[in-house]
């Protein structure tokens, strides 16, 4: 998946909305006014920020080196995601809805 196809999946998803809080370069992505995803502009990777449940982020950190713990947060259980080949878009669009069901779940 290319940025712009990461973004409309994550904007797809019921009351979602973008916003640009931190900075020029951080695509927020918010259900309901709750942050659960983030896309850097700045970046040559394609690359998002996502919530994950830490039992289920530490499996997905020792299947897939291209997912990361997104310290930046000082929260476990973000993590970024590089896009890369060896990470299907059905894979994508099942770790951006897992994102979703979780802040939506703690509304």
């Amino acid at each position: 998946m290319n940025y712009e196809e990461l973004r409309n999946y994550c904007l797809s998803l019921k009351g979602t909305t973008e916003h640009f809080p931190f900075d020029e370069i951080t695509l927020v992505i918010k259900v309901q006014g709750k942050m659960f995803a983030l896309l850097p502009l700045d970046n040559t990777e394609t690359q998002i920020s996502l919530k994950c449940d830490p039992e289920k982020a530490i499996t997905l950190r020792e299947e897939y080196a291209a997912i990361v713990p997104a310290w930046h947060f000082n929260k476990k259980h973000w993590n970024t995601v590089i896009v890369d080949p060896m990470i299907s878009q059905k894979f994508m669009c099942e770790l951006i809805k897992h994102s979703y069901d979780l802040v939506v779940a703690g509304l």
